[in-house]
């Protein structure tokens, strides 16, 4: 359930991250990951992938009438082209039509990075700085003869940029692009499940490296140092993750309060990394310095039991809703809820997860897409008692033709949280 990374970055700093003395100095963050040896990654996605997605792409353009398909800086760019790049003020996106080869538009200066990272046959345009961007992809869109054509936009692009594309093209009719790009997306390939296996396999050699690192007294962010430094450490990338402390751990994305490790309290560790693009998303919960109270354990068993019928819920063919519901049926003859309150779990069963950490479609209520081989989402039915504590384990899974399939097994027990 990792949030957003500004905002998970955000949370631990104003839960007592930024303590004025670290508790663990770099050079011990250092020596934490001596422990832990570098992992054999996959190769990254190929340039023959990376085609094969452009043209399942066009066939999905051309079934659903559309003419053409806009995709600015992100990771559905990164996704066709190869082209990693991030947002500004200056457009760098690439025009898809439904038939020939991509046209990427970029600044000038930008040019060359751009045509460096492209990694399938396109055409690269650029623009001036006195020049207007859209009037380019207007201009593409015209050659292509697909200007008067509904022009897909990938559903994270910015206002501005349909906005200024219909004062070049007046008539243009915009559509969403999710028929294209999310359903090319969400079924992931084998070769992207190698990737997010991998990185399910760092995140949680990392938890088992920093566990019995753990003392009395650390804060969020020194949990945290050691964490990236056992993940980099094995040649994944990371920005951190959430790590929520005592009663912080009964509010999903935590608490502005200072946090500390106490004796007998929960611990609650929310974090994923990055290997070639693709992402894991991992949730383990204990108690620190003591045997769990009979609640503590209680909680903690019966969130294991959502996780067990999350999966025996979804099934290929089902509404994605549907593995909710289930959950939260059983929730609610436990006497937790109703519905999404609490005490209980306040927040979707589960996310899609794939390039971004959070991706359609979710695990909620109402979800009515079918579940289908290749679809990847997290596993987190988290029980969550404000004022007191909270329980939340997290692990994907991806549907394959015989049903679910975990990329991390749960733990068994709250005694044995790594295992």
């Amino acid at each position: 359930m990792t949030a957003l990374k500004l905002s998970r970055r955000a949370l631990m700093q104003s839960g007592g991250a930024l303590a004025l003395t670290s508790f663990i100095p770099d050079r011990i963050a250092a020596a934490a990951s001596a422990d832990i040896a570098p992992v054999k990654l996959p190769p990254p996605i190929s340039a023959e992938e990376r085609l094969s997605r452009l043209a399942r792409a066009r066939e999905l353009m051309q079934k659903n009438g559309i003419g053409s398909v806009l995709v600015e800086a992100g990771p559905s760019l990164d996704y066709f082209t190869g082209i990693q790049w991030w947002r500004s003020e200056r457009l760098t996106a690439v025009v898809i039509p439904a038939q020939g080869e991509p046209i990427v538009v970029t600044p000038f200066f930008e040019g060359p990075s751009i045509r460096e990272m492209l990694v399938v046959p396109a055409e690269v345009r650029t623009w001036q700085e006195d020049e207007e961007p859209l009037k380019l992809v207007a201009d593409s869109l015209k050659e292509r003869g697909v200007a008067n054509a509904p022009i897909g936009f990938e559903e994270t692009n910015r206002y501005f940029i349909m906005n200024r594309l219909q004062r070049q093209l007046p008539e243009a009719k915009i559509v969403s692009a999710n028929p294209v790009v999310r359903q090319v997306r969400m079924i992931k390939t084998p070769a992207e499940l190698a990737l997010m296996q991998v990185a399910a396999d760092i995140t949680v050699n990392a938890f088992r490296s920093i566990h019995p690192k753990i003392r009395e007294g650390m804060t969020p962010a020194d949990i945290d140092m050691l964490y990236v430094a056992a993940v980099e450490a094995q040649g994944g990338k990371t920005d951190g993750g959430l790590i929520l402390l005592g009663e912080a751990a009964a509010y999903p994305h935590g608490s502005g309060q200072p946090q500390q490790v106490r004796k007998g309290e929960v611990v609650l560790l929310d974090c994923g990394c990055e290997v070639h693009g693709y992402q894991s998303d991992i949730s383990r919960t204990f108690v620190y310095g003591s045997a769990p109270s009979a609640d503590q354990r209680k909680v903690w068993e019966q969130m294991g039991r959502g996780q067990d019928i999350a999966m025996a819920a979804a099934k290929v063919g089902a509404p994605a809703g549907s593995v909710d519901d289930a959950v939260r049926s059983a929730y609610e003859s436990w006497g937790y809820g109703p519905g999404y309150k609490l005490p209980g779990t306040s927040h979707r069963t589960g996310h899609g997860i794939g390039m971004e950490g959070h991706e359609p479609v979710n695990l909620v209520h109402g979800e009515m897409t079918p579940l289908a081989p290749g679809m990847c989402f997290s596993n987190e039915p988290g029980i969550y008692l404000p004022g007191k504590f909270g329980i939340r384990l997290e692990d994907c899974f991806h549907m394959t033709e015989a049903g679910p399939k975990w990329f991390t097994v749960p733990p068994p027990s709250i005694d044995r949280p790594f295992d």
